[in-house]
């Protein structure tokens, strides 16, 4: 059987529901996963649940549960938030099924007769909250270097010696340079390496709940030995003769916490030392941290995935969506190297700039202007080498971002094809083309559907309901196969298209506090109506006198030296314009671009701060007097009159 591409997560800690930081490495796995197999290749996705340890047994007696009832609901709850978030997963594995126990005690067997396991007293600290042996030096006023309580612990255990393969682990590190990412964190493992490995202490007393050494029910295999056997179970060693059609895993995904004293080194050890493969990656990523702390269970700051889905239903996503919006956030604030501020106002942000102003406005305006300047078809003409070019550019980069597993770069390459083409679609003025007759209108029409159909490939294993939506405004089926991203043939001319429909609404998220995951999400808050005071009357040919207009912003920036007022370049039909606001409390710069707005397009020329305004903006006021800019419902052509 040939072999098959074998990605994993780590296995989830079932002392508690989980939350974005769970939900992040699952879903760049996933994203993973589904661009190779648009490459065409046969991928295999695993994650599961770590059900064993004394954390486990004593979070289970808190909750007042038997350990396996305990561990059965809360491993529902990942399934459920995998689910929930359209994670292709093929399997799902638990620590306290029959197959992990098996391979792990097998596993433990193998490296005792090899003579990798002997029997000795431990002596010394144990943090329960990380299930991990602490040494005297790094214990501080009671507590390990995690923070955590630490208790004394004085018993006769089985102890791996983990100290013989110092030199084999490093001389691993050296000829194989892409087993450790990313490069700062395989650094950081080479020099714990180098201090001096001790031998590790792979069993503890039995308490009841746990994988019974072998030939030793007295004793249950240490939590952290048995747990990294699972990527191997779930192959079907021993036992299973295909095993080795997934073995070795080509990446292990993780957070950093587990990386060092784990999966960087005690698990290739234990590999070693019983003859089988190493994987070939092991990739651990940063936090997502809310203001200076990790999201942690333990503090209560989590965000939880099903929150942030319900959040964007409520701003107006359909659910199919509103679940892309959340995988979108979890790939796009990948804290590879370092770790990431997480938050809903941080999502509603960059959901905003690169789905709704980017990649939602490049869809809206050019399925619009093939229904009004082409009749809703495909046009004649040749698809212009530019933007060919750019697509062929950010598939490269796609690729690139991908090989080096950096899926938060790869992420931005679609979104890169839409802000071209909202350039272009600006520089190359389709309804000047159209109102002059020129024969170059099918060209520049067909050439903006077909950097969409190519930006909607590209996101699709990002956000594949979203992608399915744009191409079924397209009228077109998703592109199967790489290779035919970019191939300008998938845009056939006399093609009809759908009506447009957006995608991505526009949303207005409020920031809130990071909640607990069993707390319900807050509700927004309401505005309280401004006071209504009285207006004078006017004639209707004194209001005709006004010219709303509407425009779209092409330029944002702020204006040095003022704390309110921004700089805006935007087109009204085939004119461009510069208008200054005093919105800069209101919105960042960058989060205007692309968004459609109403303005007064006959008020004379003012100066601001030094700068002409040639036009005003039109905007509410919220309860605070903070501006609230109108715009259209939906998208309307630009320098549409407004009455």
């Amino acid at each position: 059987m040939p072999k098959r591409r074998y990605l994993t997560t780590p296995i989830y800690y079932v002392n508690a529901v989980p939350h974005c930081g769970h939900a992040l490495t699952t879903v760049v796995a996933d994203v993973e996963k589904r661009y190779w197999q648009l490459r065409g290749e046969d991928v295999w996705l695993l994650t599961g649940t770590d059900e064993n340890g004394l954390k486990i047994l004593e979070a289970a007696q808190t909750a007042g549960e038997a350990p396996q009832a305990f561990v059965d609901r809360i491993s529902q709850t990942f399934v459920r938030a995998f689910d929930g978030l359209d994670v292709g997963y093929d399997d799902f594995i638990r620590t306290t099924e029959e197959r992990h126990a098996k391979a792990s005690q097998h596993l433990f067997q193998l490296l005792r007769d090899a003579g990798h396991i002997y029997l000795d007293k431990y002596e010394g600290w144990y943090d329960v909250s990380a299930e991990t042996f602490v040494k005297e030096s790094e214990v501080v006023d009671g507590k390990s270097p995690d923070g955590n309580e630490v208790r004394r612990v004085s018993e006769e255990n089985w102890f791996f010696r983990l100290s013989a393969f110092q030199d084999r682990l490093l001389a691993h590190y050296e000829a194989n340079p892409d087993f450790l990412m990313p490069e700062g964190r395989a650094s950081e493992v080479v020099s714990f390496v180098k201090q001096g490995l001790r031998d590790v202490c792979i069993s503890r007393s039995n308490p009841g709940w746990g994988i019974p050494v072998p030939g030793d029910p007295e004793r249950v295999i240490y939590v952290w030995f048995d747990a990294l056997v699972n990527y191997l179970a779930a192959t079907g060693w021993p036992d299973d003769a295909g095993w080795e059609s997934l073995w070795p895993a080509d990446v292990h995904w993780m957070a950093k916490e587990i990386f060092t004293r784990f999966h960087a080194t005690l698990w290739p050890a234990m590999l070693m030392g019983a003859g089988l493969p190493l994987p070939k990656t092991v990739i651990a990523h940063g936090w997502f941290v809310f203001g200076d702390s990790k999201m942690s269970k333990s503090l209560g700051n989590v965000v939880a995935p099903q929150d942030l889905v319900d959040a964007y239903v409520a701003a107006g996503c359909t659910r199919e969506v509103a679940v892309d919006v959340a995988r979108y956030a979890l790939a796009r604030f990948l804290p590879y190297e370092n770790d990431t501020n997480f938050s809903m106002e941080a999502v509603a942000r960059t959901y905003n700039a690169d789905l709704a102003n980017d990649l939602g406005n490049a869809l809206n305006r050019s399925l619009s202007m093939a229904h009004k300047f082409c009749d809703g078809v495909v046009p004649e003409g040749q698809v212009e080498d530019e933007i060919v070019a750019s697509v062929m550019a950010a598939k490269r980069s796609f690729e690139a971002a991908m090989a080096a597993h950096r899926v938060h770069k790869a992420v931005e390459a679609p979104i890169e094809i839409a802000r071209v083409l909202n350039k272009y679609i600006d520089t190359r003025a389709p309804w000047t083309l159209a109102k002059a007759g020129s024969p170059e209108l099918g060209s520049v029409v067909r050439t903006m559907i077909f950097a969409v159909r190519c930006a909607a490939a590209l996101i699709r294993p990002v956000c594949p309901a979203a992608a399915t939506a744009m191409e079924a405004q397209l009228r077109l089926p998703a592109l199967s196969r790489w290779e035919e991203i970019g191939d300008v043939a998938t845009v056939p001319a006399g093609h009809a298209l759908g009506e447009a429909v957006p995608v991505f609404p526009r949303v207005e998220i409020e920031a809130q506090p990071a909640q607990a995951a069993s707390e319900k999400p807050r509700p927004a808050k309401q505005a309280s109506a401004p006071k209504a005071g009285p207006v004078e009357q006017l004639e209707f040919a004194d209001f005709a006198k006004v010219a709303l207009r509407v425009a779209r912003i092409i330029e944002a920036e702020s204006i040095q030296g003022s704390e309110k007022l921004v700089r805006l370049e935007v087109t009204v039909g085939e004119e461009q314009r510069q208008i200054v606001a005093g919105i800069a409390k209101a919105y960042n710069p960058e989060d205007l671009i692309g968004r459609q707005v109403v303005i007064v397009a006959n008020l004379k020329p003012a100066r601001l701060m030094g700068t002409e305004s040639q036009g005003m903006l039109l905007a509410a006021d919220d309860e605070d007097g903070t501006p609230i800019l109108l715009q259209p419902d939906r998208e309307a052509p630009d320098g549409t009159s407004v009455h």
